[in-house]
């Protein structure tokens, strides 16, 4: 059946798990090789080699062209060896209707086929895959396609149909479903920023292709500097002309900006329909716990930059809304992870991403969620905000308001 489904419908199975094990155990027996090789050339003899260390070197080699070959055959033949494969190809949803909401290592969403579970199928469970299936079309179309807004349109049509509706199944299908779409779409805005910064530091083909391999970027010194002995003026020329012209900046365009910047759009996006549904909350305890998208947005692209200011300002705003209790922890971690990135962030000039209101409506809802921390807490906050904001140009967000607060309770604790 999934050998059926592979041709039809271009289904791709997962590698089974004897090619798993055997592609696991090769690697790490590449990693002991890589250090053995590392680690006696720079301890025992880094001068020249002995007849020894060559025989270990082409040894590694092989070994990580093994590597190189079952990664291969996982990508294009993976149904070699026992598989044992799941009926359900739609994750997202389970039997009732619960979300993982983990976000994946991987920078692509699974947009599998939906299974055919006979006529007895529960409606909620059908109307869940199909906004789940939609709002995982969104991440992988390109903006620029002209179906893309035609999918956008038809999960704001089924999300508000839903929310007019009123029903609880069809209001927890929304909040579900948007959950799952936001810590998607979180995780792909993530690894976008952090491919872009890896393309600043690796941009010649050759360390390319050696780092794309597990754990290449340890390799690859090792390698050509094997290499620089047996072709000093060949390899390692053509290594040092790659290097000063990747340090000179004559590299390509930053592909991974304008990914980056459809998975901001969209994650704004799906923060605004999660406010309509109810389902707020959810946003804003991945939003923070999100500390490496908030250390990338510090020195990211500016347009990234405005949409993920747009989304905190958002969160921020609905903390301390009536029908909403948020934990002292999830505003702690907001106010630690995020409040760096309002001061240094880039605001725009001509088209500032918050206007002179909004930030004055900022400053005071930070100056409630600093009010209902604990003392410590506070003292966290502000003394982070204190140096972040004497050491930068920017003069917002100003909590000097909040501070004077905090050292005047804290004299009056002490008498």
């Amino acid at each position: 059946m999934a050998t059926e489904l592979s041709v039809v419908y271009g289904y791709k199975t997962k590698p089974s798990a004897l090619l798993n094990s055997i592609f696991s155990s090769t690697v790490n027996t590449a990693a002991k090789t890589l250090v053995a090789v590392s680690s006696s050339t720079i301890a025992n003899h880094p001068g020249k080699w002995r007849v020894r260390d060559h025989l270990r070197f082409i040894h590694m080699l092989m070994t990580w062209l093994t590597v190189w070959v079952l990664r291969v055959l996982m990508n294009y033949f993976p149904s070699i060896g026992p598989s044992h494969g799941s009926p359900y190809l739609l994750e997202g949803l389970s039997a009732f209707g619960s979300l993982d909401l983990a976000t994946s290592s991987s920078t692509s969403c699974s947009l599998d086929l939906v299974p055919y579970e006979g006529s007895e199928v529960l409606p909620v469970k059908a109307l869940g895959r199909a906004l789940s299936h939609i709002l995982a079309l969104l991440n992988e179309l390109p903006a620029s396609s002209r179906k893309y807004q035609f999918a956008v349109s038809m999960a704001d049509k089924i999300v508000d149909e839903n929310t007019r509706n009123g029903h609880a199944d069809l209001l927890y299908i929304n909040r579900a479903a948007l959950s799952s779409a936001f810590a998607r779409t979180l995780g792909l805005l993530y690894h976008s920023l952090q491919s872009g910064q890896k393309i600043d530091d690796s941009g010649s083909w050759t360390t390319r292709l050696i780092g794309s391999i597990p754990l290449g970027s340890y390799l690859a010194p090792v390698l050509f500097k094997g290499l620089g002995l047996i072709l000093p003026s060949g390899i390692t020329g053509l290594w040092s002309l790659q290097k000063k012209q990747r340090q000179q900046g004559l590299g390509g365009d930053r592909v991974d900006d304008v990914a980056a910047e459809k998975h901001a759009q969209e994650l704004l996006w799906i923060t605004n329909k999660m406010r309509s549904c109810g389902a707020v909350d959810e946003a804003l305890v991945q939003w923070s716990l999100a500390s490496g998208l908030a250390s990338l947005a510090l020195t990211t692209n500016p347009r990234v930059q405005g949409f993920i200011l747009k989304i905190s300002a958002i969160l921020f705003g609905d903390v301390n809304g009536p029908d909403l209790e948020v934990p002292s922890r999830v505003k702690f971690r907001l106010l630690v992870l995020w409040l760096p990135v309002f001061i240094y962030a880039d605001n725009g000039l001509s088209y500032p991403v918050l206007s002179g209101y909004e930030k004055a409506e900022m400053e005071r809802v930070m100056d409630v969620l600093i009010a209902s921390l604990p003392a410590v807490d506070q003292e966290v906050v502000l003394s982070n905000w204190f140096q972040d904001f004497t050491t930068s140009n920017s003069d917002w967000p100003n909590l000097q308001f909040s501070y004077d607060r905090w050292c005047h309770s804290t004299r009056k604790l002490i008498s």
